[in-house]
């Protein structure tokens, strides 16, 4: 796979940015691809290591030393096949994937691992470019209908693979246009939406029926689908929000970022009735979470004219390097900076928000902090505990939660009767993904739990699967490491 003295002749080497100051004036992607040439030296560094634990950290188990040695070969339609048998979507997770096969590269045991995230985006790239993603139809219809319940990526994976397998697909989706996550929570600057809908238009083509502005559980019923359909899959995600319960919480300008960040999507793509404005324009900007959604908060804010931008962690600081007790090939839990890092937001770590100040009108105008520290426990999780004599006020007119979500919505689950896990997740067999009701199945971040992109549609395409066995008796579609090559 790859150059054999690759690996020894060529170091690692990224897209490189648009400078700052640029980027911040719009909302466009900025990066700034790599020649043919240098993605092809990146490609031969994939180094024929026996055992590629990239595909164990990989939870779509694509075949990545194979799309690399298509790569470094210049087999670019070739490795667009290898690529798509396993992953519908690669112009999504090749944007915003963190990528944990690398971190299972084995050349990152003492190198800089393979690019294989930006191998994957480029090769997608190239497809689109060249017009070798085009619609399939299947060749035949069977009688089956599936309803599927959300149009994130674990939605819009399972709906493709079940619409191959013959099945009419019809995707609701309660907003105004398809995506999810993927187009009402990532910043533009991330993925701009026309990637979404040109891979959309191939959907369609394709045979899936969208419907949008439909909310299922409250204008649709549960009842309804189970007479029109013969199975339904639920991939609505884990879309409750977790709260800061401290006083002060109810301020205007304590806003939850999966209001600001939607909003501004939707503002950004010409919507001019958005309701009560959320903006950073000239305001003092606190993030309070240092995940993937506080970054793209720090980033939009920046992008609005934020006065300043400050992030703030409860964790302590992790280091650049892999902790000891986190050996390769495991996702290591290190300090992580962003683009959106590096446009001017300071962080700040191991620090608790304890309470939110206003003025006499409701508004929010500062903060009170203390820092902590994490107090290990043998055998439980650490304790926190607070630092005596560390208490701060911020100034402060815009705080941004972006605390993640503790699991899904219960409304449509409460109508088809479904369990729940002790995390909120709706219960589904991890062999199967089916649920206590018969035909109903769940998929995504709405069974396993907020997760990751990549895993949502590893989920969909194998709930999708397990849904075609239970019509069919049986099902060619592929399951994970089955190494199948459908069409793209």
């Amino acid at each position: 796979m790859g150059k054999t003295t690759g690996f020894l002749e060529f170091k690692r080497k990224d897209e490189s940015y648009a400078p700052a100051k640029e980027r911040v004036k719009n909302y466009n992607e900025f990066t700034k691809p790599l020649n043919q040439t240098e993605l092809r030296n990146q490609g031969a560094r994939c180094m024929d290591c026996g055992i590629p634990f990239c595909h164990s950290g990989c939870p779509l188990g694509n075949l990545i030393p194979d799309f690399n040695d298509a790569v470094y070969q210049g087999k670019w339609e070739k490795a667009t096949k290898i690529l798509h048998s396993t992953n519908n979507f690669p112009e999504f997770t090749g944007r915003l994937c963190p990528a944990p096969c690398e971190e299972a590269c084995v050349l990152g045991i003492n190198e800089d691992p393979v690019s294989i995230e930006n191998i994957e985006k480029n090769i997608v790239e190239t497809a689109f470019k060249n017009g070798w993603i085009t619609a399939n139809t299947p060749p035949k219809r069977t009688d089956k209908k599936v309803a599927v319940i959300g149009s994130g990526p674990a939605g819009l994976a399972a709906a493709q693979q079940l619409n191959r397998a013959g099945h009419t697909v019809t995707v609701y989706e309660r907003d105004e246009k398809i995506g999810g996550l993927l187009r009402y929570g990532i910043p533009d600057f991330k993925m701009e939406k026309n990637v979404i809908d040109r891979r959309l238009a191939i959907l369609e083509e394709e045979g899936i029926i969208f419907k949008t502005g439909v909310h299922v559980g409250v204008d649709i019923k549960a009842d309804d689908l189970k007479k029109e359909f013969d199975a339904v899959v639920l991939c609505g995600g884990a879309t409750i929000k977790r709260t800061l319960p401290i006083p002060g919480s109810d301020l205007k300008g304590v806003v939850q970022a999966m209001d600001f960040l939607p909003q501004n999507n939707r503002r950004v793509d010409g919507v001019k009735d958005l309701g009560e404005e959320l903006v950073a324009t000239d305001k003092d900007v606190i993030v309070i979470g240092g995940g993937d959604t506080g970054s793209d908060c720090i980033g939009t804010s920046i992008r609005h004219g934020a006065n300043s931008v400050s992030n703030f962690e409860i964790m302590p600081m992790a280091g650049t390097e892999r902790p000891v007790d986190q050996p390769w090939p495991f996702w290591p839990m290190r300090l992580r900076t962003s683009s959106s890092h590096k446009e001017g937001a300071e962080r700040f770590f191991s620090i608790s928000t304890k309470k939110f100040i206003g003025d006499e009108n409701g508004n929010l105008t500062g903060l009170i902090t203390s820092e902590v520290k994490w107090q290990p426990v043998p055998g439980q999780r650490p304790k926190l505990t607070e630092v005596a004599g560390t208490e701060k006020e911020w100034k402060c007119q815009l705080a941004l939660l972006a605390l993640g979500f503790t699991g899904s919505e219960t409304t449509l689950a409460d109508q088809f009767g479904l369990e729940f896990d002790e995390r909120t997740n709706i219960k589904a067999s991890e062999s199967n993904y089916k649920t206590n009701i018969p035909g109903v199945f769940v998929a995504g971040d709405q069974r396993r739990g907020q997760s990751l992109i990549v895993w949502a549609i590893s989920e969909g395409r194998q709930a999708a699967y397990h849904i075609d066995t239970y019509l069919m008796g049986k099902s060619n579609l592929p399951l994970k490491g089955e190494g199948d090559l459908p069409r793209i």
